[in-house]
C-alpha cells in the first residue's frame, strides 16, 4: 500500500510540473542510462563527420541570465573513417555545432 502511495505522489508532484521541467528530468534519466546516439554532419548531402556513443547533445546557455545559446555540444566518439565502428584508435572529442548553419542528424545507432 505505501508503494502505491509514494507512486501516486511522485504522478501527482510530477504532473504539476512545467514542460520544460520534465523535459529536464528526462534528459537527466536519458543521460543516466545512455542513448548511444550518433551525430553525422552534412555539407550539402555529403556526409563530412561522424560521432559515435553520444550519450546527449546539450544546448549551451549563458552565464549571466541562463538564455539559450545557438549552438549546442557534447562528447563522442570521432568515427573519421566514417566506417560506423568506434575504431581503437578513434578517440572521445569534444564537439559543438550551431544551430544555424550545421546540417546534421542526431539519432539512436542500434547495435
Amino acid at each position: 500500500m505505501f508503494k502505491y502511495l509514494i507512486l501516486a505522489l511522485t504522478i501527482t508532484v510530477f504532473s504539476g510540473c512545467t514542460q520544460e521541467t520534465q523535459n529536464k528530468f528526462g534528459r537527466a534519466v536519458q543521460n543516466w542510462t545512455g542513448v548511444n546516439g550518433v551525430l553525422e554532419v552534412y555539407a550539402g548531402n555529403k556526409l563530412v563527420k561522424r560521432f559515435l556513443e553520444i550519450d546527449k547533445l546539450s544546448t549551451a546557455v549563458a552565464t549571466d541570465n541562463n538564455a539559450p545559446r545557438p549552438y549546442r555540444f557534447g562528447y563522442g566518439i570521432l568515427d573519421e573513417n566514417l566506417n560506423m565502428v568506434a575504431d581503437e584508435r578513434e578517440k572521445k572529442v569534444y564537439f559543438e555545432f550551431s544551430d544555424y548553419s550545421t546540417s546534421y542528424i542526431f539519432y539512436t545507432y542500434p547495435k
